[in-house]
C-alpha cells in the first residue's frame, strides 16, 4: 500500500473556509500547507512537494482548473492527486471538466466533514500506479473557455436578478442580498478576467 505521508496543500482565496480547512485537517492529525491562489500554490510546491491538493476552482490570479493543469504537464507533480472544492462550477459540464484534468474527485461546498475526511484519507492510502492523461494545452483552453463563458452567463443573469430584488425588498432585508450582489459582482469581474486571459491564449496557440 503507498502512503503518503507528506503535506496537504490546500488552496483556496476565501479566508474563512482556507481555515476551516485548515482546522479540519490539522484536528486529524494531518501537516497541512496554504495557499490563495494557484500561482502561490505553484510557489509552495516549489519548496516542497505535497502528498494531496485541495483546490477551489474560482480564485483570483491563476484558478484552480489553470493551476491543476500545469501541475498534470509538469513530470514532477503530474501523480498528485487533486480534490476539487467548489459553490460556483456545479454544473455536470463543469464536474467533467474538472474531471478530465486529471482530478481525483470533485466536491461541492459546502463539504461534509465526515465525507470529505474519509475522502481525503481514501485518497492518501491509495496506490497510484499510472499518471494522469495530461491534456493537450488548445485543448485545455478552449475546454477551459466554455467553462468560463458558461459562468459568465449564469453570473450576470444572477446579477441581474439580484438587482431587480433589490428594488422590491424593505430596507430591513437589503442587507443580505447586496452582500450576495456584491460577492456576485466580485465573482463575475475574476470570471471576465480569467476569459480575456484566455482567449488570448487561444490566439497565441493558433499562430
Amino acid at each position: 500500500m503507498d502512503t503518503n505521508t507528506g503535506p496537504i496543500l490546500v488552496v483556496e482565496d476565501v479566508p474563512n473556509i482556507l481555515e476551516l480547512l485548515k482546522i479540519t485537517l490539522n484536528f486529524k492529525g494531518y501537516q497541512v500547507m496554504t495557499a490563495r491562489d494557484g500561482q502561490e500554490a505553484l510557489e509552495q510546491i516549489e519548496k516542497t512537494v505535497p502528498a494531496l491538493v485541495i483546490t477551489d476552482i474560482l480564485m483570483p490570479i491563476m484558478d484552480g482548473f489553470a493551476f491543476v493543469q500545469k501541475l498534470r504537464t509538469d513530470p514532477k507533480t503530474i501523480k498528485i492527486p487533486v480534490v476539487f472544492l467548489s459553490a460556483t462550477y456545479l454544473t455536470p459540464e463543469d464536474k467533467a471538466f474538472a474531471m478530465s484534468l486529471g482530478a481525483s474527485c470533485f466536491i461541492e461546498k459546502p463539504i461534509d466533514t465526515e465525507e470529505f475526511l474519509l475522502t481525503i484519507a481514501e485518497l492518501l492510502t491509495k496506490e497510484r500506479d499510472t499518471s494522469p492523461r495530461p491534456m493537450d494545452q488548445h485543448e485545455f483552453y478552449l475546454g477551459y473557455r466554455d467553462r468560463l463563458e458558461s459562468k459568465l452567463r449564469h453570473k450576470n443573469a444572477q446579477l441581474a436578478r439580484t438587482q431587480r430584488l433589490l428594488t422590491t425588498l424593505p430596507d430591513d432585508q437589503k442587507e443580505a442580498y447586496q452582500a450576495l450582489f456584491e460577492q456576485s459582482t466580485h465573482d463575475r469581474d475574476a470570471i471576465e478576467t480569467e476569459l480575456k486571459e484566455i482567449y488570448k491564449m487561444i490566439d497565441n496557440s493558433q499562430k
